[in-house]
């Protein structure tokens, strides 16, 4: 029978299909790609950036040294050399053994004490290099910035600061997380001790407190 005379046949209508051409966009950029990964990268980070103008900063001290210096045979005494001349453009006041406001943390007045570079800034620009260093090619274990020299002198610089301002630098507290263990019945829950290391700005010695741990159980 014919489906044009028999009512109890539904008709369907066809389903209209759209067929698009690539556009022309499309095949300059290939397959797979998308509009966005065109475009330029993305600009380094505040970190990156500061890292960079650091190590150029360097090698530029390397190639202006007397005589001038490889950057195969920097050491750490060439990387505290590098330190200490960094403190005539430094912003922060220390004073002298002999000056009246030695020990002083809000002095009340001016006087005639050099301005160096804070301990603060110097250990964030030692940490900058050495994983610049590494990043250049160097190796991990000859890497001049991560020298016991240049970690004693930055102590040294600590203390010394510490001592001359007045301000004493204190190691943060790190949390750690409470452990909870769960048997049948019994509920124990143990709260970790933590210790505060406190460096003293007067003597520059260590003065700990130890805290409590407490385990509470419950049957």
């Amino acid at each position: 029978m014919d489906s044009a005379t028999n009512p109890n046949i539904i008709k369907k209508d066809p389903v209209p299909v759209t067929v698009s051409a690539p556009s022309s966009t499309g095949i300059q950029q290939g397959v797979g790609e998308s509009p966005s990964s065109s475009t330029s990268p993305a600009a380094p980070s505040r970190y990156e950036s500061q890292k960079r103008r650091d190590w150029n900063t360097f090698l530029q001290y390397l190639k202006n040294h007397k005589p001038p210096l490889t950057l195969a045979r920097c050491s750490g005494a060439h990387v505290i050399e590098f330190l200490k001349y960094l403190d005539q453009f430094g912003k922060t006041k220390v004073h002298m053994t002999g000056c009246p406001y030695f020990g002083h943390p809000n002095p009340p007045g001016p006087c005639s004490c050099p301005l160096k570079q804070a301990w603060g800034s110097l250990d964030a620009l030692i940490g900058r290099l050495r994983a610049a260093y590494e990043e250049s090619g160097g190796r991990p274990e000859s890497n001049p910035f991560a020298a016991r020299a240049v970690r004693i002198y930055l102590r040294e610089v600590r203390e010394g600061q510490a001592r001359a301002r007045g301000i004493p630098y204190e190691k943060k507290k790190r949390k750690r997380p409470s452990v909870t263990t769960s048997a049948v019945g019994v509920n124990v829950s143990a709260v970790a001790a933590t210790q505060v290391v406190d460096y003293g700005g007067g003597s520059g010695g260590t003065a700990g407190n130890l805290g409590t741990a407490t385990t509470t159980t419950s049957l």
